[in-house]
């Protein structure tokens, strides 16, 4: 929009209060319902008990020793952790604080906690500074977050906050984010088509629409949100017309919410007259999260995403009550306010504020969704056996997060998955560096794609997956992709893999690897990814993979294929070691022209049925 037509805008804005969180502006009566009502008991219940054990432990500060570790080591986590043990104080005594208004210990916390953060040296984490560069102008995702935050305390909390620390606030966010914002920028992240664009400017946006009101801050405001407004265009483009999010489920939850937190904000302040939900492409992407869930909390976690999820029950509420489309979760799935490891503020309030805009439903609906933009064939299917999931991916290996992961595959059953993608690793300095793919969760080792001549698959755009075929239909779905591109292999002229998803009473998959060589190769290996140690079937050819009383069972030609399981550790988000298996199967005779057929069923192991 138009600088001027956009400062008109603003002159016209409504005043921020508390009317933009509560009905008739009205917080304490608010807060006394999620206090009573039978609704919320289990969140206060989560509250309150983190509330204790922070109350029990020792405040920790972030010291220049933490925050040198990551130039002189690479790790990330020791300095994290403590930074977001302090964001995790901040948040749980605020809402407790909103709760129990009466309680001077959560108030006394929580006081201590802002003048903690309001002190720290630079809100940035280390592994977004450069080594030169000033913390004071830099902007990352949590220092934009921290703003954010503080920004809303100071208006939802309003006169119980001494007014030292709420000029304290006003001039913290000032200095640290609209400042640098409008006289140090462009930043990278301006027109990012990640979720980088809609965290920042979307946490900048938000605190300016929370503590820029008055007429004096007019001209200001508006300058921010042409510059907020315009990154939220460059994070759309990141979308396809599919509305898929290609850096996975758990950054759809991050970067799309905080987008919605700011279209939210600036909706409600303009009289929505600034509207970014009457986007289709928007209405596109608030149906991402539903197609991604496989039965349980497993869901589709191609890229740097987590195998299992829950769901921010507020965002997604508000997104069923705009959309009809969108189908509101089951309270099942919603998040611990514990499990956040960086306790982000902004969900968890929006879990309790806007828990009731929409109805409960007892599972996600079945369904086959084909993502044509992303590449993405993902199957939800329910029999009187439970519910199955399937997805598998063409793409391209210069996405978001990327892995090189042309043609990967999961399968899960029961809410456990049988084929896995490793998700994303312990981010330390190497893994967004030239180091990314020697990791197993990153490279094409780890995923359930094939070693072709002793080569895995490389990196860039032009590595990409071409569709041949792509079906739905009520008895099956169908996929084929050429894969070829992805391998920088000599002689190889042709690779195309292609699924067929049978919707059995016990689901199956059928599929066909077809190489074609110039000559023949040396080698060539088909590789499945799993968390769960195969055994041997006592049927020839046969390789089981059994969990609880549901096993998936891998049929292979054994007289043209050998088998070799390789047990492996890789260190996951959390920095955990964790063990996978390597399933490989080697062809014994390797030839120019190829084919080869694997079938998966899955089973009970202890229930027979017909």
């Amino acid at each position: 929009m138009d600088i001027t037509k956009l400062a008109e805008l603003v002159r016209n804005m409504t005043p921020a209060g508390p009317e933009l969180y509560y009905p008739g502006g009205d917080g304490a009566t608010f807060w006394n319902m999620v206090r009573s009502s039978e609704d919320y008991a289990a969140d206060v219940a989560e509250i309150t008990s983190e509330g204790k054990r922070l109350l029990a432990a020792p405040a920790e500060e972030l010291t220049y020793s933490l925050f040198s570790l990551f130039y002189k080591q690479g790790s990330r986590l020791e300095y994290e952790s403590v930074y977001f043990e302090k964001r995790r104080r901040l948040g749980t005594f605020a809402i407790l604080s909103l709760l129990e208004p009466e309680c001077e210990r959560y108030e006394a916390a929580l006081l201590d906690a802002v003048w903690s953060i309001c002190g720290e040296v630079t809100w940035c984490l280390p592994a977004h500074l450069g080594n030169d560069e000033s913390p004071r102008k830099a902007i990352d995702l949590f220092a934009a977050e921290t703003g954010f935050t503080l920004a809303e305390l100071r208006l939802l909390l309003g006169e119980r906050l001494p007014s030292m620390l709420r000029a304290v606030i006003g001039e913290m966010v000032d200095e640290r984010l609209f400042q640098p914002f409008l006289e140090n920028g462009p930043y990278s992240w301006e027109e990012a088509e990640h979720n980088w664009s809609a965290v920042c400017a979307g946490s900048i946006g938000s605190a300016a629409l929370l503590l820029l009101h008055e007429e004096r801050d007019n001209e200001r405001l508006a300058r921010i949100l042409e510059k907020t407004q315009r990154s939220m265009g460059f994070y759309l483009r990141g979308f396809g017309d599919d509305g898929a999010c290609l850096e996975g489920l758990s950054y759809w939850n991050y970067g799309f919410g905080y987008f919605v937190y700011y279209s939210d904000l600036l909706s409600k302040r303009s009289g929505g007259k600034l509207d970014w939900f009457s986007e289709e492409k928007v209405r596109r992407i608030a149906g991402f999260q539903q197609k991604c869930f496989l039965g349980g909390n497993a869901v589709v976690n191609f890229s740097d995403a987590l195998p299992h999820a829950s769901v921010q029950l507020g965002l997604s509420r508000y997104l069923a009550a705009k959309y009809e489309e969108v189908q509101s979760p089951p309270v099942s799935l919603c998040a611990d306010f514990r499990e956040d490891h960086c306790s982000r503020w902004a969900p968890a309030l929006r879990n309790l504020l806007w828990r009731g805009l929409a109805e409960d439903c007892a599972d996600w609906d079945p369904g086959d969704f084909w993502l044509e933009d992303a590449g993405w064939l993902i199957s939800r299917a329910e029999t009187e056996a439970g519910t199955f999931g399937f997805a598998a991916k063409g793409g391209h290996n210069d996405e978001p997060h990327n892995h090189n992961d042309l043609g990967q595959f999961i399968l899960a059953g029961g809410g456990d998955f049988f084929l896995s993608d490793l998700g994303c690793g312990e981010y330390t300095k190497d893994y967004f560096r030239e180091a990314r793919y020697v990791y197993d969760c990153n490279g094409s080792q780890g995923h359930s794609v094939p070693i072709i001549d002793g080569v895995l698959q490389s990196e860039g755009r032009g590595k990409a997956a071409t569709i041949l075929e792509q079906l739905i239909s009520d008895a099956e779905i169908r996929l084929a992709v050429e894969l070829s591109a992805a391998y920088i292999c000599e002689g190889l002229e042709s690779f195309t893999r292609s699924w067929v998803w049978r919707k059995t009473a016990l689901l199956e998959l059928e599929m066909q690897d077809v190489y074609r060589f110039a000559s023949a190769p040396q080698r060539l290996t088909e590789r499945f990814i799993s968390l769960i140690k195969p055994v041997e079937s006592e049927t020839a050819g046969v390789l089981l993979l059994a969990f609880g009383s549901m096993g998936l069972e891998l049929h292979y030609d054994f007289e043209r294929l050998r088998t070799e399981v390789n047990e492996i550790t890789f260190r996951n988000h959390f920095g955990e070691d964790t063990v996978y298996y390597a399933l490989d199967f080697h062809l014994k005779k390797p030839e120019a022209n190829t084919e080869l057929e694997i079938l998966f069923k899955f089973k009970f192991t202890n229930i027979n049925i017909s």
